[in-house]
Order: structure tokens, then C-alpha cells, then sequence
């Protein structure tokens, strides 16, 4: 079997791409492969199949040049806004507004598949302040399933009024629905794609959180000592377990309706004592109590399992920060809640 080279400068772009998809795994390389072409996947794969054995030091070498090149951003910046500007020079504004749309908003070939992917969080809470004729219409075109989510989420007197409106409505005019959508288009989805933009440090903390802690603290550490102020701002922007102390206690107490108690019993094995007390102080005695003896009976476990299982519930606290249904608060002074 072959073996790359160990001096990291003779590498190609091809080889390096393929080390990374190596090094990624096969839940984050698979989503990268689905958005390659036929001849890239090809071209990857060869490359792949005669790394043979890469040395540590490589793999080292090229996730820190990796987090330095997306952390400075050269002089030609591929992103939506500076494709909107090239757009607007040569097409109208309106015709720009729906491209943009179109490559920014979540997947869906038309306005109510799109609508279909976006959470139902997120989708009530923009719905709740529409007339309710607006809402019937807009629940009337999304699939039943994910219409009765987002009605549920809805003030109950206010969605009394949206199944009323669904009640009793008839066919819709063309008119009526292409307003609705238009609205929809440019208000609703714009305004969510916009939100959803990141910049390149936030991209690095996520995937740093997502490391387990000896390679998290090798990347950082040698990112230090090649770019310091983009390591500061990547561990400003980093989630961990240990600031789910800053979700409140409702938020605290909605994490735990959605975490499966064994990945909380894991986690909280490794988990210093403010951030034990907050979470049983939020379970009932009888909860707590089982949730105790789960972890003595679990015994000494493996720093790995306790860092994959404290990671699952970063995700999960993240997602429902992200939804709308908790929040966490940036730890100022401004942000501390008077009760």
C-alpha cells in the first residue's frame, strides 16, 4: 500500500480534499458527497482508495491550515451578498429577490415545499402575527402533519379562529394564493435565509464543538499559535456543556423533556456540580432520584462516552435554542433574568 509523503508541501489539493473527507467520517462525508458531481466524486475517491497510511502530522497540519483559510478570508469572497450585487447589474429587482430566494431558502422545489422544511417553531411564531384567513390558507397547502404541529404551537384562541377559516373556506382564488405567496417569498423565507447566514468563525466553532476534547484542544492550540485572534473568537463563539448553565429554568426543563435520560446520565458523570444541581434541581424528587442511582450503576466510564454523550446533548440544546423553544443567553450583565 502506498504512503503520502510526510512533507506536508507536496501535497495536492485532490489529496488534501481526500484527507479530509477521510478524516471527517462517514456521517459528514456522506453529506459532502451528495453535493459533488460524478467526475469530483470519482476523481476523490481514487485518491482515497491510494492514500495508504497517512501520518498524524499531516492530518494535524491540514485541519489547522483548513480552520487558519476559513478564518481569513482572501481578497475574492464567494457569498450571497456579493452574488446579489453581480445580479443586480444586469437583472431587474424583483427577478434578483426570487433567485436569491430560491438559493438561499430551505430545499423545496416550490413556496409550500420550502415552507414544508422549515421548523414549526419557527413557522408559527412568524404565522401567529397574520390574519387568520392568511393562516387557513397557508395551512391548507403544507402536508397535514406538519400544518397540525404548527396549528398546536399557535394561541389557542387565535387557532380556534384558523380552523373556523378552514371550515368554512372555499376554493381559493389564484389571486389570493399568489399574494399569499408573494408575501411569503419576500418577507417570511428572505428574512429567515438572512438569519441563517454564518461567518467563518461561527462555521469553526461549530465544528470545533463538535471534536472530542483532546483534538479540540490540538487544533485550538496550534491555531494559537498561528492565528491568536481568530482562536479567541472561535472559543467566544464555542457552545460546551458547561454553559448550558445559561439557559434558564424553563429552557432547562424543556432540555429535559427532549434528552433521552441515559445520554444525560453519562453526561452529567463528567459534569462539575453547578451544572449537576441545575438539572436535578429541575426534575422531580422521584426523576432525580433514578436519575442518581442510573449513575452509580453506571460506574467509571470512558472519558470518549462521556464527551459523545455531553456533544448529543449540545446538539439537541442548540436546536431548540435555534427553534425559538429555549433560550441561552450570551452571559452579560444584560441578559441576567430579575425574578
Amino acid at each position: 500500500m502506498g504512503r503520502v509523503k510526510e512533507d506536508y508541501r507536496s501535497l495536492t489539493g485532490p489529496q488534501k480534499a481526500a484527507i479530509m473527507m477521510l478524516s471527517l467520517g462517514e456521517e459528514h462525508s456522506v453529506k459532502i458527497f451528495s453535493m459533488m458531481d460524478d467526475e469530483e466524486i470519482k476523481e476523490v475517491s481514487q485518491i482515497m482508495a491510494n492514500l495508504g497510511t497517512v501520518s498524524s502530522s499531516i492530518v494535524e497540519r491540514l485541519f489547522v491550515e483548513f480552520a487558519d483559510a476559513i478564518s481569513n478570508t482572501g481578497s475574492l469572497v464567494g457569498s450571497y451578498d456579493t452574488t446579489e450585487r453581480l445580479l443586480m447589474k444586469s437583472l431587474g429587482k424583483d427577478r434578483v429577490a426570487s433567485i436569491m430566494e430560491e438559493i438561499r431558502g430551505p430545499a423545496g422545489r416550490t413556496m409550500w415545499d420550502k415552507l414544508g422544511n422549515v421548523n414549526e417553531q419557527v413557522l408559527a411564531n412568524y404565522l401567529k402575527n397574520e390574519y387568520p384567513q392568511t393562516v387557513a390558507v397557508v395551512l391548507s397547502k403544507i402536508k397535514g402533519d406538519h400544518g397540525a404541529r404548527v396549528l398546536s404551537l399557535l394561541p389557542e384562541g387565535f387557532a380556534m379562529e384558523v380552523i373556523m377559516r378552514m371550515l368554512h373556506m372555499e376554493a381559493v382564488q389564484k389571486e389570493v394564493l399568489d399574494g399569499v405567496e408573494k408575501t411569503l417569498r419576500t418577507e417570511f423565507m428572505s428574512n429567515l435565509a438572512r438569519t441563517a447566514r454564518r461567518d467563518a468563525h461561527e462555521m469553526m466553532a461549530d465544528i470545533f464543538n463538535n471534536l472530542d476534547r483532546n483534538t479540540e484542544a490540538r487544533f485550538m492550540g496550534a491555531l494559537e499559535e498561528r492565528n491568536r485572534e481568530s482562536a479567541e473568537k472561535i472559543k467566544q463563539l464555542m457552545f460546551t456543556f458547561e454553559d448550558l448553565v445559561r439557559i434558564d429554568t424553563q429552557g432547562i426543563q424543556t432540555l429535559l423533556r427532549h434528552v433521552e435520560k441515559d445520554k444525560l446520565g453519562l453526561a452529567l458523570k463528567g459534569a462539575n456540580d453547578p451544572l449537576k444541581d441545575l438539572f436535578f434541581k429541575n426534575m422531580s424528587e422521584r426523576a432525580g432520584k433514578m436519575l442518581r442511582e442510573d449513575m452509580e450503576a453506571l460506574g467509571p466510564v470512558r472519558l470518549r462516552e462521556v464527551d459523545e454523550a455531553q456533544t448529543i446533548i449540545v446538539v439537541l440544546a442548540k436546536e431548540l435554542a435555534n427553534s425559538g423553544q429555549i433560550v441561552i443567553s450570551e452571559g452579560k450583565e444584560d441578559d441576567e433574568l430579575i425574578y
